[in-house]
C-alpha cells in the first residue's frame, strides 16, 4: 500500500512538471451513400475547457483546422468541400475578426466518389490547433485512416482510432488538469459567458438608445398627450393606469416582434455570417449615412401616410385592440425619429447574431414604454417634464453625428476583409476626429443646421456635453501617431493596419526604433523590443552583452501571447527589464517556413518528422521543458540552464515582474 502511494505521487509529480497536453482524440468512420459514393467522417473528442478552431477562418487569425486526403492513384474524387458542425462564433478583439471554434466534440465530413474498384481505405491528415483559457498548443498534424466497408450495406460505420501512441500522455494530462484546477484560477471568461455578456451589452445599449429616442421631437411631445388621454378617458384612475400599462406592453410587443421577424428572415446563423460579408458592411455603411443625413436635417424618412391613417382609424375601436393600434400608430408616426435608431440597432445586433435583434428591440421598447406607464401611474410627474422646444432637435443632430461615426466602422470592416488599405488606422481616426470635432463646434453654437432654433445662450448641460465631446476628440489625436487608444479598442483598424506600422505608428518604445541600431539577426518585436527569432544568434548576442536570456515560446496565432505582449509587456517596469536586463528570443512554434532538407529530422520525443521552423521550436520546448503550450517563458543562462521556474500566461503585472527579477538575480550570483 505504501509503495502504491509513493508510485502515485511520483506519477503525479512528473505530470505536474511535464505539463504535456494532448486534449484532442480523433476517430474516423465511413458512411456508404451509394455504390460509388461515401461520406468520410472525422470526429474530434475535445477535453473539457479546450476548444478546437474551425476550418474557415480569415488570414491573420489563429491556425484553422485543415484536412488533406491522399489520392495517389486517383481512385476517388472529392465531392464538394469538407463540412463542419455549427460550433460557436465570437468576435476576437486580439485578431479583430469573427472566429469559429468547437467545444467537447466536433464532426467533420467529406463526401467522395469512387472512380475505380478495389479501394479498401483512404489515408488523410488533419492539421489543427487548440487553446484553453490559459494555453494555446502549436498546430499539430494527425494521421487519419478511413476504412471503406467491404459489405454492401446501406450504412456501414466503423470507428477507427486515429492513433494509439498518445494514451499514456492522455492519462498524464488528466492528472495535470486536475492539479492545474487547484493551483490557479481561470483568468479569461468562457465563450458562453462572453455570449451572455454580449447580449447584456446589446440590451443596455438598446435601452439607452430607446431613452435617446424619447428625447426626439417625434416622441417626447407624445408622452403628456398620451398619458392625459388615458387618465381622462378612463372611468377610474386604476383603469387609466391599467390602460397605460397595456399601451406600454403593446409597444414592447411591436418592437420585439420586429426583432423576431429580422431574426426569422435572415436566421440566427446567417446574421452572424453577414457581419464579415463585404456587401453587408457596404450596404449598411450607406444606410447609416442616409440615417445620419436624415437626423442632421437633410430630409425626413417617413412611412406612407395611407398606412398611418389606416392604423390610426383602428385605434378608435376601443378596448385592448384599440390600445394596441394606438401603440402601433405611435411607432409609425414617430418613425422619422425612431427609424434610424431602430435600423442602427438592428444592424449592430445582426453583427452579433443569434437572438441579439430580439434582445435589442426588447431593451429599446422598454425604454420607450416605461415613461408612458410611470407617468400614467403618477400624473403629477408630468409637471416636472421640460417643455418641448429646440433642444429636441439638438438631440436628433447629436444622434446624426453618432450615426455618421458608426457608419465608418462598417466601411472599415469591408476594407479590412478586402485588405485594400483604403481606410487604414490613420484615415479612420482622422474621419472620427473631424466628425466629433464638428459635433463639438455644433454643441458650442459655432455652426447651425436646418430646423435649429435660434440659440441665444448655451445651457450648462449642453456646455458640459460639448466639453466631453471636445475632450474625446483631443484624446483621438495622438492615435494618428501610434497611441493605442484603449477606450475605443475594436472600433478603429488594428495597429498593424496602418500607414506606418513600424515607424511613427509604433507606441510605447518608439525611441529605440529611431535611435537604436539592431544587432545582426535581430528585429523589433512587440512593444518595439529588440528580439531574436533564431536561438543560436540570440544566445551568441547574450554572451557578448553578459545578460540572461528570456526564451519566449510563442505563436503568430496565439491569443494569450498577444494579451501578454499588449497588457503586461507594455507596463513601464516590465518593458524596462525586457529592454535593458535580458535578451529576448521569441520562438514561433507555428512558423510555416520549411527547414532546409538537410536540417529536417524525426523527433526523438514525439516520433514526428520536423519539417518547419515552427516544428523545430515546438520540439525544442517539448524535449527540454516537457511542455507544449504557449505562451511559455523560460529565463536561462548562457549554457541554457534554467535560472528560475518557468512561467506561462499570467496577466498579473507585479507577479510577472517579480518572476523576471528572480531570474536576473540568480544569473548574477
Amino acid at each position: 500500500m505504501k509503495n502504491s502511494i509513493i508510485i502515485i505521487l511520483l506519477i503525479l509529480s512528473v505530470s505536474m512538471s511535464a505539463q504535456m497536453y494532448n486534449p484532442v482524440k480523433w476517430s474516423t468512420s465511413v458512411e456508404k451513400v451509394s455504390d460509388k459514393e461515401y461520406i468520410l467522417k472525422a470526429k474530434a473528442v475535445i477535453q473539457s475547457g479546450w476548444h478546437l478552431y474551425g476550418q474557415y477562418i480569415e488570414e491573420g487569425g489563429p491556425s484553422r483546422t485543415a484536412f488533406t486526403f491522399k489520392n495517389t492513384n486517383k481512385k476517388f474524387e472529392l465531392v464538394g468541400k469538407t463540412t463542419e458542425e455549427k460550433g460557436h462564433e465570437v468576435v476576437d478583439k486580439i485578431f479583430d475578426m469573427k472566429i469559429k471554434y468547437f467545444e467537447d466534440k466536433a464532426l467533420f465530413t467529406q463526401k467522395i466518389k469512387l472512380t475505380s474498384e478495389g479501394l479498401s481505405s483512404i489515408d488523410g491528415e488533419v492539421e489543427f490547433m487548440v487553446c484553453d483559457d490559459s494555453n494555446c498548443l502549436p498546430p499539430t498534424t494527425e494521421e487519419l485512416i478511413f476504412k471503406i466497408p467491404a459489405e454492401k450495406k446501406t450504412v456501414a460505420v466503423e470507428e477507427t482510432p486515429a492513433t494509439e501512441k498518445d494514451s499514456v500522455i492522455t492519462e498524464e494530462v488528466t492528472l495535470v488538469k486536475a492539479v492545474d484546477k487547484t493551483e490557479k484560477a481561470v483568468t479569461a471568461e468562457s465563450p458562453k459567458k462572453n455570449e451572455q455578456r454580449g447580449l447584456l451589452t446589446i440590451f443596455i445599449l438598446a435601452f439607452l438608445s430607446g431613452f435617446a429616442a424619447l428625447l426626439t421631437p417625434c416622441v417626447f411631445p407624445m408622452i403628456p398627450m398620451t398619458v392625459s388621454y388615458f387618465t381622462k378617458q378612463s372611468k377610474t384612475k386604476a383603469a387609466g393606469i391599467r390602460n397605460a400599462m397595456i399601451y406600454g406592453f403593446s409597444i414592447v410587443i411591436i418592437y420585439v416582434l420586429l426583432g423576431s421577424i429580422v431574426t426569422a428572415i435572415f436566421g440566427a446563423d446567417s446574421l452572424n455570417a453577414l457581419s464579415t460579408n463585404v456587401w453587408f458592411n457596404l450596404i449598411f455603411f450607406i444606410l447609416l449615412v442616409v440615417f445620419a443625413c436624415s437626423f442632421l436635417g437633410a430630409f425626413e424618412i417617413m412611412l406612407p401616410n395611407a398606412l398611418a391613417n389606416k392604423v390610426d382609424s383602428q385605434a378608435d375601436r376601443g378596448g385592448l385592440i384599440g390600445i394596441f393600434f394606438m401603440a402601433l400608430a405611435l411607432a409609425i408616426v414617430s418613425f422619422s425619429c425612431t427609424g434610424p435608431i431602430v435600423g442602427t440597432l438592428l444592424v449592430e445586433a445582426a453583427s452579433k447574431g443569434g437572438i441579439a435583434p430580439i434582445v435589442g428591440m426588447l431593451g429599446f421598447s422598454i425604454a420607450i414604454a416605461l415613461p408612458f406607464s410611470l407617468f400614467a401611474a403618477f400624473p403629477g410627474w408630468l409637471n416636472a417634464l421640460p417643455k418641448s422646444g429646440g433642444w429636441l432637435n439638438t438631440v436628433k443632430v447629436v444622434l446624426g453625428f453618432l450615426e455618421l461615426a458608426l457608419a465608418f466602422k462598417f466601411l472599415s470592416n469591408a476594407d479590412l476583409v478586402l485588405q485594400l488599405h483604403w481606410l487604414e488606422r490613420e484615415t479612420f481616426l482622422a474621419i472620427w476626429i473631424a466628425v466629433f470635432g464638428m459635433l463639438a463646434f455644433y454643441l458650442f453654437g459655432k455652426i447651425t443646421l436646418p430646423h435649429d432654433s435660434p440659440l441665444n445662450h448655451i445651457s450648462v448641460g449642453r456646455l458640459g456635453f460639448g466639453l466631453i465631446v471636445l475632450s474625446f476628440t483631443i484624446y483621438l489625436i495622438p492615435g494618428l501617431w501610434g497611441a493605442p487608444l484603449k477606450l475605443i479598442s475594436g472600433f478603429p483598424p488594428p495597429m498593424q493596419y496602418s500607414e506606418s506600422p513600424n515607424g511613427l505608428g509604433v507606441s510605447g518604445n518608439s525611441e529605440l526604433k529611431i535611435t537604436g541600431s539592431l544587432p545582426e539577426g535581430a528585429e523589433h518585436g512587440p512593444q518595439n523590443i529588440i528580439t531574436f527569432h533564431d536561438y543560436d544568434k540570440g544566445m551568441e548576442y547574450a554572451k557578448k552583452q553578459g545578460k540572461p536570456v528570456l526564451l519566449d515560446f510563442t505563436g503568430y496565432a496565439c491569443v494569450n501571447c498577444r494579451k501578454m505582449e499588449e497588457l503586461v509587456w507594455s507596463d513601464p517596469k516590465v518593458l524596462g527589464v525586457l529592454n535593458n536586463d535580458v535578451v529576448l528570443i521569441s520562438l514561433y512554434v507555428d512558423d510555416k517556413k520549411e527547414l532546409p532538407e538537410n536540417e529536417q529530422y524525426v523527433s526523438e520525443t514525439t516520433g514526428k518528422k520536423i519539417k518547419t521552423i515552427g516544428n523545430k521550436w515546438s520540439d525544442l520546448q517539448i524535449k527540454t521543458y516537457k511542455a507544449n503550450a504557449q505562451p511559455f517563458y523560460v529565463i536561462v543562462d548562457h549554457s541554457s540552464n534554467s535560472l528560475t521556474e518557468t512561467s506561462a500566461y499570467n496577466p498579473d503585472i507585479t507577479e510577472y515582474y517579480n518572476w523576471l527579477q528572480s531570474g536576473i538575480k540568480n544569473f548574477k550570483k
